[in-house]
């Protein structure tokens, strides 16, 4: 089993996930380097991996002997970030959204492609247990046709949550609750359906963190392919994270996500529910959940044999177009087209 040689840009939060990942598949992954404007906060991920060094300058990072980087930095610099170490020869994984504009995400895919290195974006939440069943169950035809979908967000951000230099802002989040909270609800009816989207008639406002910019709760009617409807309904005002619900409805059953839990209802049979193993629980905030794993040790997998690595960036970039279709949609009032 062949060792990589890795690096890490960004130290902040969600890098605790990827520490204890790191750990739990030391015979994939060795940290090499890692990068933070903060200094101290490459320095104190760095002390976790003998070894390992640590700057808070991208281009110390650029100049190591490195295989693949791990971009996880603010969403408005993951373009900047990604196609930095696509140049220096380094494969990437990068953290939801690809980018802020869907420009970006196809030039950031595209300039992997004329490099010929591989390029990947994390939807970790695709490996729950209960959607890839479902996904296996629809297209072996199990469930017939889809009617519809719906899915429901209630979670908490208090004020500080966004006291930061980048998140509560357009031009640097890229919204709000829809691209940072939102986005895995929109991507896994995504990936289950495997149909395109086309028209978005969304609605959003601040009702309640009026000190920020970006939107505190939004709600659409999204169609895809075949008049398929997808009511989609998130906020971030919530008391506290509610367990995230998804459903789909088909023509012979139905299955609802409850968290990580799936319920699956086939016609003529017993409903039953696929919920996730015991096994390896890496640490991190609750809402992130324990997925992260199985994406990462995928990516790794299909570096050594080979193969073409899930999920890429056009893939990654659809599910942005529609995030970006309901802030659209929103602020012209009206339905868009895509």
């Amino acid at each position: 089993m062949k060792k990589f040689k890795v690096g890490v840009i960004g130290c902040g939060r969600i890098a605790q996930m990827y520490l204890e990942v790191f750990k739990a598949l030391p015979e994939r992954i060795e940290p090499v380097f890692c990068v933070d404007k903060v200094k101290e906060r490459a320095e104190k991920f760095a002390s976790n991996f003998p070894g390992c060094g640590y700057s808070d300058k991208l281009d110390d990072l650029l100049k190591q002997d490195l295989e693949v980087v791990h971009v996880l930095t603010p969403h408005f610099l993951h373009k900047e970030h990604a196609e930095a170490c696509l140049r220096s020869g380094f494969d990437v994984l990068t953290e939801k959204p690809i980018a802020i504009h869907t420009e970006d995400g196809i030039e950031m895919t595209k300039l992997a492609e004329s490099l010929g290195r591989n390029f990947g974006v994390i939807f970790q939440n695709r490996y729950i247990e209960g959607i890839q069943e479902v996904k296996r169950l629809y297209e072996e035809g199990v469930f017939g046709k889809v009617r519809g979908a719906w899915s429901h967000l209630a979670w908490y951000r208090p004020a500080s949550y966004y006291q930061c230099d980048w998140k509560g802002k357009w031009a640097t989040e890229g919204g709000g609750v829809v691209i940072d909270q939102a986005i895995h609800s929109i991507d896994l009816v995504r990936y289950v359906l495997g149909l395109p989207v086309t028209s978005i008639k969304a609605s959003m406002d601040r009702r309640v963190l009026t000190s920020i910019e970006v939107e505190d709760v939004a709600d659409a009617a999204i169609e895809f392919e075949g008049g398929v409807i997808y009511s989609f309904f998130a906020c971030n005002y919530n008391t506290y994270n509610a367990p995230i619900r998804i459903e789909f409805v088909f023509e012979k059953g139905r299955a609802l996500l409850t968290g990580t839990d799936m319920e699956i209802s086939i016609e003529g049979k017993k409903p039953y529910v696929i919920s996730p193993p015991c096994g390896i629980n890496v640490q991190g905030k609750g809402y992130w959940g324990s997925y992260h794993l199985h994406q990462v040790q995928k990516f790794y997998d299909d570096l050594e044999a080979g193969n073409k690595v899930s999920w890429d960036g056009y893939d990654a970039t659809k599910t942005l177009e529609v995030v970006l279709g309901i802030y659209q949609s929103a602020r012209e009032g009206k339905k868009i087209w895509l």
